[in-house]
């Protein structure tokens, strides 16, 4: 397991009354003297290591479920796609796998979308996601049941590479149903991150992961495609692919939505599709007539957004 004592040191801090993403973007930069945090913290060396050392010992208990941490300072932290907020930038990467594949130079288009998909929106999501695999993309979703799945399976049985973003710690695969699909992602070259490396403290804080969680498949992604998704309605209906699309608009990284005004204009599962293409123009739009040309305005390495 990889991991440096600089990255020991910002999980500690993190760990301090107020020393939140925000806090940590504006005062730490990595490899700090001890010293020099023991005062920013106004802490002392005794519970400062105390801290530490409670940090590592649950680390070490992941075992083999990681491969190694990365943060702020260390050799290989990725840098980030678009502009984003400092309490929105991760400070800490666990991972299994091939970590180089978060690299800014690798193209990875995020593939996002419904638990519930019908055979028509899964049938729709292969082609598309086939298409963007010709170009050698990198396939991003969250390992979520539905259209994540089908995203990370089409990349794999393409000879391509994919990445999962977890909302949980990598020795307890969420949902438990793809833990499988987990380890063969690995086993095909691909890659396993989470930010968390420990149980959530309640339901709440579980809740929030996952939406926490989708703000890195847009940041660490040239472009986020939305296959499917019902917008928030009074019976209930929700996704959680509306907070990553939401967060790439925010950040300036481009968006597409698969949808088709013939014949999607009335179905429930693409109401978000339906929204999002109405609020911003800039929006790439994607069905079978355009599906090429669509597909490569979207992988275009640029963070600029493409307009129709």
């Amino acid at each position: 397991m990889n991991y440096s004592e600089n990255a020991l040191n910002i999980l500690t801090a993190r760990t301090f009354p107020q020393k939140g993403p925000a806090w940590i973007d504006k005062n730490i930069q990595g490899n700090e003297d001890l010293s020099y945090l023991y005062k920013l913290l106004e802490t002392n060396e005794y519970d400062f290591l105390k801290k530490r050392d409670k940090i590592e010992s649950t680390i070490k208990h992941l075992g083999s479920c990681i491969d190694g941490l990365v943060t702020l300072g260390d050799e290989g932290f990725p840098t980030l796609r678009g502009n984003v907020k400092p309490a929105d930038k991760p400070f800490a990467i666990f991972y299994k796998g091939n970590i180089t594949l978060l690299n800014r130079d690798n193209l990875n288009i995020a593939v996002i979308g419904v638990l519930n998909p019908d055979d028509r929106i899964e049938l729709t999501e292969r082609m598309v996601t086939a298409e963007i695999l010709e170009h050698h993309a990198t396939i991003i979703s969250g390992l979520a049941l539905g259209c994540d799945s089908i995203a990370h399976k089409t990349a794999i049985e393409n000879g391509e590479k994919t990445i999962a973003i977890l909302p949980c710690a990598l020795n307890n695969i969420l949902p438990k149903e793809n833990t499988k699909l987990a380890e063969r992602i690995v086993e095909e070259g691909g890659l396993l991150i989470s930010e968390y490396y420990d149980s959530p403290k309640n339901r709440n804080d579980m809740v929030s992961r996952f939406v926490i969680r989708d703000r890195l498949q847009a940041l660490f992604s040239d472009a986020v495609l939305l296959v499917a998704s019902y917008a928030p309605n009074n019976l209930g209906n929700d996704c959680g692919s509306r907070h990553a699309m939401d967060k790439a608009k925010v950040y300036g990284i481009k968006r597409g939505v698969i949808y088709n005004e013939r014949k999607h204009y009335n179905l429930a599962m693409y109401d978000l599709n339906r929204q999002i293409l109405a609020e911003d123009r800039s929006v790439i739009r994607i069905d079978s007539s355009n599906m090429s040309e669509a597909v490569l305005r979207l992988v275009a390495k640029t963070n600029q957004q493409l307009f129709f």
